[in-house]
């Protein structure tokens, strides 16, 4: 097992698909118990099977991060089944590209929502948990769209960049709890199959096959992040594949 603390309990959002599967079936395998979370609730359950059917340990609820109340049960439905929350994975996202003059104010609507309102609904939920047990760990997905702007991506960067500095602020307030960013680049996922301006959505679906890594890459980041001795605070990290550039 990777970690020098034993099991722990993960709470992971958006972990029917991408990253958030890919992390779930990473820290499962170290031998952590994952609790899994995303409105696709047939998708979960069968991760969870999969899980269990390796030798993990893993339990699953549905979860919409643009809800206070969903994520609330989530938080502490966990935390009454387990006792304890040491770790929630904030990665439910959603990227819908377009330029601002089409005017897709839905799509910058649930960008809004489910990036910045659905990670700050998870630090209000697991905050205060945390807090009364002095320890704690609290894992942001960013992107590489945190540090730079791209047409198309306005309102995405927008909502990324406010993640890292939400991140940012959280660990200067946090002395017994570990942040973490976490900022990948272009990745294999669903990230690039849904919203936006269909052509924009095709390019970006194209470079992203062609350049991306794979999304047990960040889950093995996550891992690293989370197997330091409670300590160490792994405040950042950002990656690309090498043929990104």
């Amino acid at each position: 097992m990777g970690n020098s603390s034993g099991s722990k309990i993960i709470l992971i959002t958006g972990s029917s698909s991408g990253i958030g599967a890919a992390t779930a079936r990473r820290l499962a395998a170290d031998g952590h118990h994952v609790v899994l979370g995303a409105r696709r609730v047939d998708r979960l359950a069968a991760l969870v099977d999969e899980l269990r059917d390796a030798g993990g340990t893993a339990d699953h609820h549905e979860l919409d991060v643009t809800s206070r109340d969903s994520v609330l049960s989530f938080v502490e439905g966990a935390h009454e089944r387990h006792g304890r929350i040491d770790v929630l994975v904030n990665n439910a996202g959603v990227m819908a590209l377009s330029t601002l003059d089409t005017l897709r104010v839905d799509e910058w609507d649930q960008m809004i929502e489910v990036n910045l309102r659905g990670t700050l609904y998870g630090i209000a939920a697991a905050l205060p948990l945390m807090r009364a047990r002095g320890a704690g760990h609290i894992i942001n997905i960013g992107s590489t769209a945190a540090y730079r702007v791209d047409p198309t991506a306005a309102v995405y960067c927008a909502t990324k960049y406010a993640v890292r500095a939400l991140t940012e602020g959280l660990r200067q307030e946090s002395q017994d709890i570990r942040v973490t960013l976490v900022s990948p680049g272009y990745t294999h996922s669903e990230l690039t199959e849904r919203g936006g301006d269909p052509r924009v959505r095709a390019a970006v679906h194209a470079a992203a096959e062609e350049l991306g890594m794979p999304a047990s890459a960040v889950a093995d980041a996550i891992a690293h992040a989370i197997a330091q001795p409670g300590s160490v605070d792994v405040n950042e990290i950002i990656m690309r594949s090498t043929v990104q550039g």
